[in-house]
C-alpha cells in the first residue's frame, strides 16, 4: 500500500505521515527531504524558494518511480509533501492505482483565522524549518483556498479542517 498525504504547507502532512509510521510501521519519504538532498548535492540548479510547478516538475518523476517500484516490490510507503500534483493519477495505469491511497490535507478559512497561532506554534513539531518568515496568515489563507480549490477541481480526495485538527486514517 503506497499512502500518499499532499497538501499546502502547514497542514500537518509530516506530522501524520509520522503518526502512520507509528501505528502501521510503514516507512514514509518526505520530499522536502528528498528536494534538499538533490538541492544540497547540487544535482539541480533549483533552489528551496523555487517557484512550486519547477519544483514539482522536477521531484514528481522521481517521487513517481519511486512509487511504482515500491508497489512492483510489494513494499508499503508513504509519500508526503506539497509536490504532489493534483492530477497525480494520470501517471499510474490502474494496476498501481488500485495500491495507491490519497489524502490531500486542507484548512478551511475559519481554522486558519481561529488557530493561525498554533499553526506557527506547531510548524516545527517533527521538522525544524530553517526559515518559516514567509509563514503568514495571508500566504496560509492563499495555500489554503487554492489547494481546496485545486482539489474539487481534480475531484481528488481531501480532508477538510475545520472546527478542530482531528485527522485519523484508517488504512
Amino acid at each position: 500500500m503506497i499512502v500518499l498525504i499532499a497538501g499546502a504547507s502547514h497542514t500537518g502532512k509530516t506530522e501524520l505521515a509520522q503518526k502512520l509510521l507509528e501505528k502501521y510501521h510503514y516507512p514514509y519519504l518526505s520530499i522536502d527531504h528528498l528536494k534538499m538532498g538533490l538541492i544540497r548535492s547540487r544535482n539541480t540548479a533549483l533552489t528551496p524558494t523555487s517557484d512550486d510547478q519547477d519544483l514539482i516538475a522536477y521531484l514528481w518523476p522521481i517521487v513517481r518511480e519511486i512509487i511504482k517500484t515500491a508497489i512492483e516490490n510489494q513494499q508499503n510507503l508513504i509519500v508526503e509533501g506539497c509536490y504532489i500534483p493534483f492530477d497525480w493519477s494520470l501517471d499510474f495505469e490502474s494496476n498501481y492505482l488500485n495500491n495507491i491511497k490519497y489524502y490531500c490535507l486542507v484548512m478551511s478559512r475559519d481554522y486558519i483565522i481561529n488557530h493561525f497561532d498554533d499553526i506557527k506554534k506547531y510548524a516545527n513539531v517533527i521538522e525544524n524549518r530553517l526559515d518559516d518568515e514567509d509563514c503568514t496568515l495571508k500566504s496560509v489563507l492563499n495555500d489554503n483556498a487554492q489547494a481546496l480549490e485545486l482539489a474539487k477541481k481534480y475531484k481528488v480526495n481531501y480532508e477538510l479542517i475545520d472546527d478542530q485538527y482531528e485527522i485519523d486514517i484508517d488504512l
